[in-house]
């Protein structure tokens, strides 16, 4: 697949989408002296545009009007291997700073520049693969909001043996593409030692590598399954849920938006706030504060969602303490 023909760039206006040329970008004076924000984002905008306006909703907030104050440019990644020339061009362009959501992201920003600030929001897990020093003094020019997929992987085991509670042998759908994956897995494995489950570890790159991967599981004998939280996933999620419910596998998620599409749960950090955050940081490095200066802060708000309409067609009885616990519970 040719990056030219299957991906298009995008200049989101923040008030509301809109598509502008590329060509004679920056010639123009008076856009030149205005702070530009990159954002590159894995998924086509069909699926991903949700990031780029909650970001720039609460920027309007923040006192930024496109096109005035600010111009962003959104990079769309319909593959992983797009985004490295994606995060090349954004730092070609010379933009202010970069919005990178998750270390998919982030590592080809981070590839692509050491002096441009990189603002993430929701990554799994950024001192573990080195993308900062520390939480409090992040270092270098990359900081934002973390929700750790160490522990969120390990309490997703918990909670889907507590739905599951017969399950003895659990499928674990990860991504070998995703960075934060290779820690989150040992978690989960130090998580199935305490429970005493067996785990099915099966990988998957692509879109085409999900159907094998739950002919696997179900060959190996997997009663239930967690997918490990990711950007493809999130992309993903129609294609997860039919699977789902094909195989007859009940399944966790990291994003309530598989859940609504028909999953069976997901315990997540919102990732909304998450963003609505990263929005605030950005704010800040605009005026002046420099990303080693911004400690990364992790994610206050995490939900638990059930999809009621899954578990019967699943025949899954839901525990009455399991529902108790939901934020959220779809019927």
């Amino acid at each position: 697949m040719q990056i030219g023909l299957r991906r298009r760039e995008f200049i989101t206006l923040l008030g509301g989408a809109a598509a502008c040329p590329t060509t004679g970008w920056g010639q123009d004076a008076k856009l030149s002296t205005v702070p530009r924000i990159g954002c590159l984002i894995f998924g086509s905008a069909a699926v991903s545009a949700d990031r780029v306006e909650v970001l720039g909703a609460t920027l309007r907030e923040l006192g930024y009007v496109e096109g005035k104050n600010i111009v962003t440019e959104t990079m769309w990644a319909e593959t992983v291997d797009e985004l490295p020339g994606l995060a090349a061009k954004l730092v070609r362009r010379n933009v202010n700073v970069i919005f990178a959501p998750s270390s998919t992201e982030v590592e080809p920003a981070r590839q692509a520049t050491h002096t441009i600030p990189i603002v993430f929001a929701y990554h799994a897990d950024p001192v573990g693969i080195g993308h900062v020093a520390s939480l409090p003094r992040p270092g270098g020019n990359i900081t934002g909001l973390t929700m750790l997929l160490t522990d969120l992987s390990a309490k997703e085991l918990e909670i889907l043996k507590d739905a599951v509670p017969q399950a003895r042998r659990i499928g674990v759908l990860w991504n070998p593409t995703t960075p934060s994956h290779a820690p989150a897995l040992k978690a989960i494995e130090a998580g199935a030692e305490k429970l005493g489950v067996q785990l099915r570890i099966v990988p998957a790159r692509t879109r085409d590598d999900f159907p094998i991967a739950f002919v696997t599981m179900v060959e190996e004998r997997a009663d239930a399954l967690l997918v490990v939280s990711s950007p493809l996933a999130r992309v993903e999620r129609n294609l997860l849920a039919e699977l789902e419910l094909k195989y007859r596998l009940p399944a966790i998620f990291g994003t309530r938006w598989n859940v609504e599409v028909g999953g069976l749960m997901s315990y997540a950090a919102d990732l909304d706030d998450l963003t609505r955050r990263a929005a605030v940081y950005i704010d800040k490095i605009l005026k002046g504060t420099k990303p080693a200066d911004l400690p990364v802060e992790q994610a206050s708000k995490y939900q638990l969602v059930i999809n009621l309409r899954t578990a019967k067609a699943l025949g899954l009885t839901m525990p009455d303490t399991l529902l108790a616990r939901a934020d959220d519970v779809i019927e």
